[in-house]
């Protein structure tokens, strides 16, 4: 799975490429598996509130994971 993320204010903030997400700079942040977003050890942290195509919404309680600079 490849796109973008977009928090709820319509900000890019990351980007998926396969399994993983990883910020602007290209630094990866979380493992996707399937629409739940985890930390690199293992922890559940959210999930993408819209997985259709390749653009990836979050819901405003997992804006907290990407904060937009």
């Amino acid at each position: 799975m490849n796109g973008n993320i977009w928090n709820s204010n319509g900000v890019h903030v990351a980007v998926v490429t396969g399994h993983g997400v990883f910020s602007l700079k290209g630094q990866k942040l979380y493992d996707l598996r399937g629409v739940n977003i985890y930390k690199l050890n293992g922890d559940l942290v959210g999930h993408l509130s819209d997985v259709n195509g390749a653009e990836k919404h979050l819901d405003k309680g997992t804006d907290r994971l990407f904060p937009a600079s």
